[in-house]
């Protein structure tokens, strides 16, 4: 029997949609000020954060193979069905901006609109619902 903390896991499914609301006012309104580089990075960051941490939930959880690094928590978490192949690659490319929006802020380029901002805002729900299904399925 697995302890899959769905609790947890739905306080984080349920940021998605404040998350993708900033992610798409953001995209459909960009002017490129120095306020909305900041509110993109950190509306990414919590999309990063909520995929990670969800993952990490379900690793857990199921007893999944140990995550060495974030990409590997989308490896897995991809390898146990919790959402569709054809995601995997946009989420590892999510999950590889955190370096750069933690670490390496002070370059980011916050006058652009990141191509990412647009793509989350439209997959993010996607990931929601793959989650609370394997949920469903699994349990």
């Amino acid at each position: 029997m697995y302890y899959v903390n769905r609790e947890q896991i739905a306080v984080r499914l349920d940021s998605i949609a404040e998350i993708t609301a900033a992610l798409d006012k953001l995209a459909a309104d960009w002017q490129g000020t120095v306020l909305e580089g900041l509110a993109q990075e950190r509306a990414l960051h919590l999309a990063i954060e909520t995929v990670t941490d969800i993952g990490s939930f379900l690793i857990d959880g199921f007893i999944l193979r140990d995550a060495s690094s974030y990409e590997d928590i989308i490896d897995i978490t991809g390898e146990a069905g919790a959402f569709p192949a054809d995601m995997q690659r946009t989420l590892t490319e999510l999950v590889k901006l955190r370096k750069p929006l933690v670490q390496d802020y002070y370059v980011w380029q916050r006058s652009e609109l990141h191509p990412l901002s647009k793509t989350m805002a439209s997959l993010l729900p996607i990931f929601k619902r793959s989650v609370e299904e394997y949920l469903d399925r699994e349990l």
